[in-house]
C-alpha cells in the first residue's frame, strides 16, 4: 500500500504543479508545453488506474473461478478413484496404472530383540522398595 500513497501523493502534486503552471502561463510561457505534457501522463495515469482496479476485480472473479473448478475436480477424481478401486478391487496391481496405493497388507512389526547373551534383561520398576 506504501507504494500506491506515494503514487497518489506524485499524481496530486502533479495536478496541483500543472493547474499553478497554467495559472501563472502569462509569466511561463516557456513552460507551457512541458506542463501539456504533464497534463497528458496525468490522463494517462487516471485511464490506467481505472483500467487497473477493472482488471484487479476480473483477476478476483477469475480466481474464484478456478477455485470452484479445482473443487469440483476433486470431488470428481475421488469419485473416478472410488470407482477404479471398485471395479479392480483394492488389492489389485491394475490400481497402479492409475496411480493408486494397492492394498498390500500390513507390514509384520519384528518382535524386539532379545537382549544379547551375558547381560541380564532391565527389570521393570515396580515402585518404591521397602
Amino acid at each position: 500500500m506504501r507504494k500506491d500513497r506515494k503514487q497518489a501523493d506524485s499524481f496530486e502534486k502533479w495536478q496541483h504543479l500543472s493547474t499553478s503552471v497554467a495559472a501563472n502561463a502569462g509569466d511561463l510561457p516557456h513552460l507551457e508545453a512541458p506542463r501539456q505534457k504533464l497534463e497528458t501522463m496525468l490522463t494517462k495515469v487516471k485511464e490506467l488506474t481505472t483500467q487497473q482496479a477493472a482488471l484487479t476485480a476480473s483477476k478476483q472473479d477469475v480466481s474464484r473461478q478456478i477455485q470452484e473448478l479445482v473443487d469440483d475436480g476433486r470431488k470428481l477424481a475421488t469419485f473416478l478413484q472410488t470407482g477404479v478401486k471398485e471395479h479392480y478391487g483394492t488389492r489389485a496391481e491394475k490400481l497402479a496404472e492409475f496411480r493408486l496405493q494397492p492394498f498390500r497388507g500390513r507390514k509384520v512389526k519384528q518382535p524386539a530383540s532379545p537382549a544379547p547373551a551375558g547381560q541380564p534383561a532391565a527389570k521393570a520398576d515396580t515402585g518404591p522398595h521397602t
